[in-house]
């Protein structure tokens, strides 16, 4: 099959499950290309990006302004760029007759590549963000394609909170399939009227081979180290982590908190740190690569990754970071929040809290603390589901099935020619 990834930076360090299924279909024998709006991190590229030439495979297309004069100015030098080169391709953009408002927004003029000689089975919009992006590519450019949308978190939270319920209706209407990363998003976009015949949970999976397992034990100089990855924004919730840790800190506890990741709040937690007066076992230590991160979690005890809505309404679906911490055997606390009850079992291979409860949190951290014979259970809890829900191999398999079975039918419905045990299997594990 021939697949092209529409995404919205690239390279990124923070999406390496799209890595993930672009590695794993080239492995497949598939062909993998990747169209991006704009260029992302060049100083840390992840390993995958250069062992399989990923930067090769990667076009670039013009951003569209939002603001539409912006874009029409912006628009009258593409025009007159894609004219010299193709002609056809640039009036076929702006016939409005034919496309309608894809012609009438200039999204058709903007996503036109001159000159294109490819064409492709599937188009994978890899955020909901990028589904309009996604039908310009396929109408100016592959019209043949499968068009699939996966929604993955912000695009399905806080960008509906920001554009409004009706943002995807066209979406819903157009595009071939859609896949969620929980059941938790899949139920809100069903609810914002998608077919709920056309969209299936297809979790972001882990290579846990990358991450070996290893039970958790008092370290002999008596600290317990604590850690938590993410960016460093509001629906990580790290201020009420940092909060907690502190308490227990504090009260009669020797422990160290470590915090991997960097963002616009970084300031406000270092202002925090020294104010509580815990800037002697609280450090933030930046972005680290993947081989850096699994180094601080092989030193580590327990994983805190206490999400939040966020003011604008942001939430997260089960995190790779906690797959991560899992699978290497750490006991974790996380939030009742978005889709994270689906990988984290409440006092199996950790504890879940309210959002935003410091108290709760600490009182969990305390337990765990003072029970360091429970964190080998847990941890083997937490990496045995990691691998029968999260298996990276089994989910990329199902991918090529799920692409496969959408070539073979207009529509995967119950009316249609496919297996629909095939599909019911993929929605429900």
């Amino acid at each position: 099959m021939k697949i092209a990834f529409i995404v919205g930076q690239f390279p990124a360090l923070s999406v390496t499950f799209i890595l993930n299924q672009i590695t794993g279909l080239i492995d497949r024998g598939h062909e993998v290309d990747i169209y991006a709006d704009e260029r992302g991190e060049s100083e840390k590229l992840h390993p995958s990006i250069e062992a399989y030439r990923l930067l090769d495979r990667t076009y670039y297309l013009p951003r569209v302004p939002t603001n539409l004069a912006t874009r029409a100015l912006n628009g009258v030098g593409l025009l007159a760029y894609i004219l010299l080169r193709d002609p056809e391709v640039a009036w076929r953009s702006l016939n409005a007759f034919k496309y309608g408002k894809q012609a009438i927004s200039l999204w058709l003029l903007y996503t036109g590549i001159p000159s294109f000689k490819k064409s492709y089975d599937i188009i994978h919009c890899q955020f909901g963000t990028q589904s309009y992006r996604g039908i310009s590519f396929k109408t100016i450019n592959s019209p043949k394609a499968k068009l699939i949308v996966n929604f993955r978190g912000h695009d399905i939270s806080s960008f509906v909170q920001e554009k409004g319920d009706k943002i995807y209706d066209e979406v819903f209407k157009i595009s071939d399939f859609f896949l969620v990363n929980c059941d938790f998003f899949r139920q809100k976009a069903i609810k914002l009227g998608c077919d709920s015949d056309k969209i299936v949970v297809h979790r972001s999976g882990l290579d846990c081979s990358k991450f070996i397992f290893t039970p958790r034990y008092p370290s002999p100089d008596g600290w317990v180290r604590v850690v938590t990855t993410g960016r460093l924004v509001d629906k990580k919730g790290i201020e009420y982590a940092i909060r907690a840790v502190a308490k227990q800190a504090l009260d009669r506890h020797k422990v160290e908190y470590t915090i991997i990741g960097d963002g616009p709040l970084k300031e406000k937690f270092q202002n925090l740190i020294q104010e509580l007066n815990i800037s002697h076992f609280v450090k933030l230590v930046g972005w680290k690569n993947e081989r850096e991160i699994i180094e601080i979690l092989n030193r580590s005890h327990i994983f805190i990754a206490p999400s939040v809505t966020a003011q604008n309404g942001d939430r997260d679906a089960p995190t790779n970071v906690l797959k991560e911490a899992m699978a290497m055997g750490l006991p974790v606390i996380s939030t009742v929040h978005g889709g994270i009850p689906e990988l984290v079992e409440d006092g199996v291979s950790g504890f879940l809290v309210p959002e935003r409860d410091v108290e709760a949190l600490a009182e969990k951290l305390g337990y765990l603390i003072e029970h360091p014979e429970v964190w080998a259970t847990m941890g083997q809890a937490g990496r045995d589901y990691v691998e029968k829900h999260y298996n990276l191999t089994h989910l990329n398999d199902r991918l090529i099935e799920l692409y496969q079975q959408l070539l073979n039918s207009d529509k995967l419905n119950s009316d249609a020619s496919v297996d629909r045990k095939s599909i019911d299997y993929i929605n429900n594990h």
